[in-house]
């Protein structure tokens, strides 16, 4: 109990002390949340000239135009989970680590350094997946060319990788997460071993 007041007591005095603050607080509050939406405004006027100027096509609706935007870069569910299962399994690795390989720079989305091993989870329908990538019906002038441009992109950083000595793993985010698993572990063991005894290091490993 008398441990309970004096906490009681400590948060009351942090409160206190706070209130002394509250219109400076206040301000900073105002102040961050007028450049946020300042900084939105000037991304939508970007979007509404570039929809204008023919750059890209404007959204059919909000709704789609919403689910565009909220697209990520990184930290897809796919990823997370691969980095959740990899990280149960006793794996440390680098996320989103940048490789810089001559005028190349690539992003991997897991990657090992110390055995060279970088993988990429690739979305079905911005790397034009065989099984699961449905080709746009819609503003096809736009989507073909930018979805053939990241297949190009793809073979370009897996050539490129492969030529630096990296083992490159790519897998579509529909593959069953316990295969992915499985097939990335038997790699890594592979190339631990070949870590640890360089004289049976292969030349296609080389």
């Amino acid at each position: 109990m008398r441990h309970r007041r004096r906490r009681v007591e400590q948060v009351f005095v942090r409160s206190s002390s706070s209130c002394q603050t509250t219109r400076a607080c206040a301000r900073t509050f105002v102040t961050v949340n007028d450049s946020v939406s300042s900084g939105a405004d000037r991304r939508a006027r970007a979007r509404q000239r570039a929809y204008e100027r023919g750059v890209y096509p404007a959204p059919q609706s909000p709704g789609r135009s919403r689910n565009m935007q909220a697209n990520r870069r990184r930290d897809t569910r796919p990823e997370q989970g691969l980095r959740r299962a990899l990280h149960a399994a006793g794996y440390r690795f680098r996320v989103d680590y940048r490789l810089d390989l001559g005028d190349l720079r690539v992003r991997p989305d897991v990657v090992f350094p110390r055995v060279k091993v970088a993988i990429f989870v690739d979305g079905c329908f911005w790397h034009a997946c065989p099984e699961h990538g449905r080709p746009p019906t819609t503003n096809t002038w736009y989507w073909n060319p930018k979805l053939r441009r990241n297949q190009n992109r793809d073979e370009l950083v897996t050539g490129t990788l492969q030529a630096h000595g990296w083992l490159v793993l790519r897998f579509w985010e529909h593959e069953a997460l316990v295969e992915v698993v499985e097939r990335t572990s038997a790699v890594l063991a592979e190339r631990y071993a070949e870590l640890a005894h360089p004289r049976h290091r292969t030349a296609a490993v080389r």
